[in-house]
């Protein structure tokens, strides 16, 4: 029943838009460590990976679970939902997800001087995390970008071509959107991850019906304070359909016949388990994953 609730839940999202803490050790949401270590993980899992009420780590355990050396990591509990009648529409779950990172960080940041941070999300997660370092990369955040060592984004629905990604060319972009700031100072310490066919992170250039869809589903919780941003990705968007061939290429998009399409492309998708493939995903040589890269990168970074 479970499962089947998820898969039809999942075909929703598709269609619109497609864990006490422990020094060197892993825990759900705490707060600022007792002891400072060298490197401090916070790890956003996605969508249904956990809640309020069950904390749960996800696919993102493979990377930041039992890292050797003075590292300390933390994940991010929150709704991780994406629909009104779970309790939290999805922009609410994500902004839940961006605070409690936020504050995460603010209390090591005060506490530990020579820390440094990495953050990592997943689905929803990267969505929040990408966010945030986003914040941090343009001088709005709680740390300065140099204080960040690492930022890994698996599946961002916001994933931009113009974004480090790691792994094999992928077309499209991520379906909420990309961030029109970038990353800014944390550009060279941010890395994507993308599965061809993975419809959150790789929405088809031409699907404008669909981004448009993405970008309704990143205001289901607007922010005041960010109406030129909104208006920003909503002057992209339409330039980027008029020059594609105009209000009739949208209309072709939204009628009957793509009705149907969209949903033979969205269980396609699903069938596809590209979403949930990232663990055995391939990326490079000797067979490395989007979570085995990172693990190295987060090792390494732990080093004096």
């Amino acid at each position: 029943m479970l499962t089947r609730w998820k898969t039809n839940a999942a075909v929703c999202v598709a269609t619109m838009a497609v864990a006490a803490l422990q020094f060197g050790g892993a825990s759900v949401a705490g707060g600022a460590p007792s002891q400072c270590p060298d490197l401090y993980v916070v790890a956003i899992p996605g969508t249904w990976e956990t809640s309020n009420s069950d904390p749960g780590r996800g696919i993102l355990a493979l990377s930041a679970d039992n890292l050797p050396g003075d590292t300390q990591v933390d994940y991010v509990n929150y709704a991780a939902t994406a629909f009104p009648w779970e309790g939290e529409v999805y922009g609410r779950s994500k902004q839940e997800a961006i605070d409690k990172a936020r504050g995460l960080i603010a209390a090591v940041a005060r506490t530990c001087d020579e820390t440094r941070v990495a953050l990592l999300g997943y689905s929803q997660g990267a969505d929040a995390a990408g966010d945030l370092a986003a914040e941090i990369g343009t001088g709005l955040g709680v740390v300065p970008a140099h204080r960040v060592a690492l930022v890994g984004l698996i599946s961002d629905p916001r994933r931009s071509p113009a974004d480090t990604l790691i792994g094999p060319p992928v077309r499209g972009a991520g379906a909420g959107g990309p961030r029109l700031g970038g990353f800014g100072w944390l550009s060279p310490q941010t890395y994507t991850f993308c599965a061809d066919g993975d419809l959150y992170c790789a929405m088809p250039d031409g699907d404008f019906a669909g981004r448009i869809a993405g970008f309704v589903v990143q205001l289901s919780n607007p922010d005041p304070t960010k109406i030129d941003s909104y208006q920003g990705q909503a002057n992209e968007l339409i330039g980027d359909a008029l020059a594609a061939g105009g209000l009739g290429l949208l209309s072709d998009q939204l009628n009957g016949s793509a009705y149907e399409q969209r949903k033979q492309q969205v269980d396609n998708f699903l069938k596809s388990g590209a979403h949930q493939s990232y663990p055995s995903y391939n990326v490079g040589p000797d067979g490395v994953t989007p979570m085995t890269w990172l693990r190295q990168r987060l090792i390494e970074a732990a080093r004096p």
